[in-house]
């Protein structure tokens, strides 16, 4: 009897120790599966050959560079119409872009959208990059991974011809008897709080509603980035670039779905190079150059067609 007791206490531990040992493995399947998204997160990817990083980088669609952009921010991002009336979309930054994507191997896929959906979609890792315009603020950190500077630019208090001897100096604006535009979700809102904090902000979701509403009457003046503006006010002479705003994070990034490391490290090795073969400054040329001519900033309707200027908006 003693035997028997024996052997059912023995098979009774051998149950135990088998349960427990399933227990285990679940745990070590966890655990292996913890130490895997750490080793993901602390890979020395700067250490890679560009083909390693090539083979390591991953996208939103497999194969594609996806990237969101606001193509109302000439000469960055904007339609031009050749002379068969068709919109193309052009721009410095999507030339960049098209530089990363033939860099990295990948298939170029813009897709247009206003500029704070821009940031909607990298918060949405949605994209796999954000190209409009971005200066490297703070704020936005924690919704997207910024690239290098690639571009140094300013910033710019913009008003119509008629106005311009109210604004001799950034004091001037600081009046509760003018009425100032910005782009939603930029800079140059937190420019115009900063500087004009007395007047009444306007914000619209594009540059070009800004625009509009300056030439109408609308608005007294508007924030607006330097490059940018001096090309509205080149394509229509009744703006004037007033005022140069200080601003010390001067410069363009790439806004990179947050997280992804190896994409990001392609990113800066595809600027690197773009700077250093002189592309970069081919790019800016040529985009200058295009947004003297026939532009449309703006969505395309659903045939793909550009709507009103802003000039014909405003009148």
């Amino acid at each position: 009897m003693k035997k028997f007791l024996a052997l059912i206490l023995t098979l009774a531990m051998a149950l135990s120790v088998t349960a427990c040992g399933g227990g285990d493995d679940t745990a070590d399947t966890d655990s292996q599966e913890n130490a895997d998204a750490s080793a993901e997160e602390t890979t020395d990817y700067a250490s890679m050959s560009d083909d390693e990083l090539k083979a390591a980088i991953t996208t939103v669609t497999a194969g594609q560079l996806t990237v969101a952009t606001s193509p109302d921010f000439a000469p960055y991002e904007f339609y031009a119409i050749g002379e068969d009336g068709q919109a193309t979309l052009a721009g410095f930054e999507m030339s960049l872009a098209q530089y990363i994507a033939d860099y990295l191997g990948l298939e170029f896929n813009p897709v247009p959208m206003d500029f704070d959906g821009t940031l909607m979609e990298l918060q949405n890792k949605s994209v796999d990059l954000g190209m409009a315009g971005y200066s490297p603020k703070p704020e936005r950190a924690n919704i997207m991974d910024f690239s290098d500077i690639f571009y140094t630019g300013g910033q710019s208090f913009v008003t119509t011809t008629a106005n311009a001897d109210k604004f001799t100096s950034l004091e001037d604006t600081n009046s509760a008897d003018y009425t100032f535009g910005a782009q939603t979700g930029s800079i140059q809102v937190d420019l115009a709080q900063e500087n004009s904090p007395e007047s009444e902000l306007i914000q619209l979701p594009k540059v070009t509603d800004v625009i509009a509403d300056l030439l109408a009457g609308n608005l007294d003046g508007a924030y607006i980035e330097s490059v940018v503006a001096e090309t509205y006010a080149k394509n229509y002479p009744d703006l004037v670039v007033a005022l140069d705003v200080p601003y010390d994070q001067e410069g363009s990034v790439v806004g990179v779905s947050k997280g992804n490391a190896a994409l990001l490290e392609g990113v800066n090795r595809a600027i690197a190079a773009c700077l250093a073969d002189g592309s970069m400054d081919e790019f800016v040329t040529e985009a200058n150059e295009l947004a003297s001519g026939e532009t449309y900033e703006g969505l395309l309707d659903e045939n793909g067609q550009a709507a009103a200027s802003a000039e014909d908006a405003a009148a």
